[in-house]
């Protein structure tokens, strides 16, 4: 079971800050750090000082870290043109060595949009898949040869489908609790696919749509399958009780949605989602300031499972 840190910095956090996320990250042996795409804070932090842009951010850390992946839970595809976003991520692999990650979901909330005068379309789900086509058909085009495509919503024509990532092929993963649609769209398009805070029984059942839409057509067992879950972990129930308040949430709520309680409670969570082939967790880690809570899970959780 790999760990990942997954940070919101929407809610309050400079680069630094995450920098500092990111090397604890590296120095205690997680496999990853990635962060959300979001320009507005949620809730009733201040989100100050405001918004960092993810692949900005990203683009920073490849080259102030040498080891851990680095990607995004989930880029919206309404802040980017496909051509552009394409442009970009491959920019970063290229700058971390071939590190990087993309994850691109359809883009959800409204607020933001409003308030920094992006166009949220009503119809985000097609847009989504286009988007998915262009950005791989875009890095997988041969050097030398031109990418062209013609949908509803983007048209590329002779495009010399430049630059290439570092990467053969840089990871895709795709999210989501659709019952349909979603798993389709994984199937076709994804390395991975992760379940965002869902349940063990509807974790089991996503997966198992995701996997039978696999199947259709011809991939299998390709995919990797990931939760990303809250974490509050203490050594006692004090200090899980402590980091629960800290970031404005109830302990009996955070065991029941989310992976909270002693390191021995947080394993044995685990271990049930790896019983149901979840082969990644994505801890999302709301106080970026608590480093010994990195560093507990690293050496009383992550201990456990490698």
């Amino acid at each position: 079971m790999d760990l990942r840190i997954f940070t919101e910095p929407q809610q309050g956090a400079t680069y630094d800050t995450l920098l500092t996320v990111a090397k604890a990250t590296e120095d205690l042996g997680f496999d990853a750090f990635f962060r959300s795409d979001h320009y507005l804070k949620m809730g009733s932090v201040d989100g100050l000082p405001g918004p960092t842009d993810a692949w900005i951010t990203l683009a920073g850390l490849a080259r102030d870290t040498k080891r851990i992946r680095l990607g995004t839970l989930m880029t919206a595809a309404t802040f980017r043109l496909p051509g552009v976003l394409a442009i970009q991520v491959a920019g970063v692999d290229q700058m971390s060595g071939g590190r990087v990650e993309l994850g691109l979901g359809a883009g959800w909330y409204e607020e933001e949009h409003t308030a920094y005068g992006i166009p949220f379309p009503k119809e985000k789900f097609a847009r989504l898949e286009e988007q998915l086509a262009i950005v791989t058909g875009l890095w997988k085009t041969e050097a030398g040869k031109s990418f062209d495509f013609h949908g509803t919503y983007y048209d590329l024509k002779d495009s010399p489908a430049l630059p290439k990532p570092a990467q053969a092929k840089i990871p895709v993963l795709i999210g989501g609790q659709g019952a349909s649609r979603t798993p389709r769209l994984a199937a076709r398009y994804a390395d991975e696919f992760n379940m965002p805070f869902g349940s063990v029984e509807d974790s089991e059942r996503q997966f198992g749509r995701v996997r039978a839409a696999a199947e259709e057509i011809g991939r299998g067992d390709e995919l990797v399958y990931s939760n990303a879950l809250v974490a509050c972990v203490g050594k006692d129930d004090q200090e899980v009780a402590r980091r629960a308040a800290a970031i404005g949430r109830e302990v009996d709520e955070l065991k029941a949605n989310g992976l909270a309680g002693t390191p021995a409670e947080v394993v044995e969570k685990i271990g049930r989602y790896a019983e149901i082939g979840s082969r990644r967790i994505y801890l999302q880690i709301l106080d970026l300031d608590d480093l010994d809570h990195l560093e507990l899970i690293s050496a009383q959780v992550q201990s456990q499972l490698s």
